[in-house]
């Protein structure tokens, strides 16, 4: 048994959503009545939707707990740079998802409606940021769940000794080690999810499920190869396309295949070392991108809650439409680093349009189906923005002192 079950980790875990694909097909065409297969997909999911409260409020708090101040013009400046991108990325889904609204046949469908005035809009959020901070993780409230991780993190910040704030980056690191685990049981979860749908509504359910990735490959694209290159463009007043096709080619395709800004990390900095950046700055601002540089990210998150909004029959706004944004960013921001971590924000974004926590979980599974392409391809523009945006802050600098840059 042990040798099987290492055999089974030491495979890809891509493979192996892939096979477990193919088998929830195959038993959803031939076994439609065969209803325990779903429910490796029900516990799949019942465990993500357990852990994702724990995981966004754990994550924040150990962050802002350990960061550290004041690091100088540069990094605020390749800060503003990341979050700038990825608040932009989000828009940019926003009006993607709006121009090409893509529905999808979900369980339980209920006449929901967004809140539409500015009053009651305001009025409950401030009412889901104070709910108490046990109630708002039991109830799956990310309003509350973000607000308090932001305060008790800067506490901790202020009042903390080192070893208290270590032992909250173990806890952090625990809660993503169990959320790995739960991931690597996606191919199960999958195959029951897979079979779910492919039993009760046919193959046709991957024709929704292709305009659900055709959208998000197109925002994704369009944030990496127009919306990144013109910041770039406008901080450097010159031809961006060098520096953004460099960065692609020696980092996004590593990070295409590994799906981890993490694991790329070395291979940033490497790239870093040959673009002639001062090692003191990309030895910081490179991890620090694998954790707030999430374009893609944004771009999942705002796209599926949106969807699942649209196929609930929820009516968004422009104005939710741009609280929603901002809530993708700090999502996004937050995001954890192992694979498919932004679809476990979806839930997050989805309570800001009134979607119950079944239906974006269901999204979630969704998300993990159509994963194999759209978080290798998320990883690769967070990644390779990583580098693209750490070099603008300095060549920035550069150009202030009349220095020359190679492109």
């Amino acid at each position: 048994m042990k040798n099987i079950l290492q055999a089974y980790t030491k495979a890809p875990l891509i493979l192996r959503i892939a096979i477990g694909l193919i088998i929830g097909i195959i038993l959803g065409v031939a076994a439609p009545g065969a209803g325990v297969i779903a429910l490796f997909g029900n516990i799949f999911v019942g465990a993500l939707k357990s852990l994702a409260p724990i995981l966004v409020f754990v994550l924040v708090v150990a962050a802002l707990a350990k960061a550290h101040a004041g690091i100088g013009n540069r990094f605020r400046t390749v800060v503003l740079f990341y979050i700038l991108s990825t608040f932009l990325a989000a828009v940019v889904a926003v009006l993607g998802s709006f121009l090409f609204r893509v529905t999808i046949p979900l369980a339980e469908a209920v006449d929901r409606t967004a809140p539409a005035g500015l009053a009651e809009v305001f009025g409950t959020l401030l009412n889901n940021m104070v709910e108490n901070p046990i109630s708002a993780i039991m109830n799956a409230n990310y309003v509350g769940i973000l607000t308090w991780a932001v305060i008790l993190g800067l506490a901790f910040r202020q009042q903390a000794s080192e070893h208290t704030k270590q032992v909250l980056t173990d806890l952090s690191d625990a809660v993503s080690k169990t959320v790995s685990w739960v991931i690597q049981l996606a191919p199960f979860g999958i195959m029951g999810l897979v079979f779910s749908s492919i039993s009760e509504y046919g193959l046709d359910i991957f024709v929704d499920y292709g305009k659900v990735l055709a959208l998000l490959v197109g925002c994704m694209l369009l944030v990496a190869l127009v919306v990144d290159p013109l910041i770039v463009s406008i901080a450097l007043k010159r031809n961006p396309y060098p520096l953004v096709l460099k960065c692609f080619k020696e980092s996004g395709i590593t990070a295409f295949f590994t799906r981890s800004s993490a694991a790329n990390i070395p291979i940033n900095m490497q790239l870093c070392d040959k673009l002639g950046l001062d090692k003191e700055h990309y030895s910081v601002a490179i991890p620090l991108g694998a954790t707030i540089n999430m374009d893609g990210a944004a771009v999942t998150i705002t796209v599926m809650a949106l969807a699942a909004a649209f196929s609930q029959g929820v009516e968004v706004n422009f104005f939710m439409a741009i609280i929603l944004s901002f809530v993708a960013t700090l999502g996004a921001c937050g995001a954890s680093g192992v694979a498919g971590g932004s679809l476990l924000l979806i839930p997050m974004a989805c309570s800001l349009l009134g979607v119950g926590q079944d239906i974006a979980m269901q999204m979630v599974g969704v998300g993990f189906i159509i994963g194999v392409v759209q978080d290798s391809l998320e990883t690769a523009i967070n990644s390779s923005g990583d580098v693209i945006f750490c070099a603008t802050a300095e060549y920035r600098e550069h150009l202030k002192q009349g220095k020359k840059l190679w492109f």
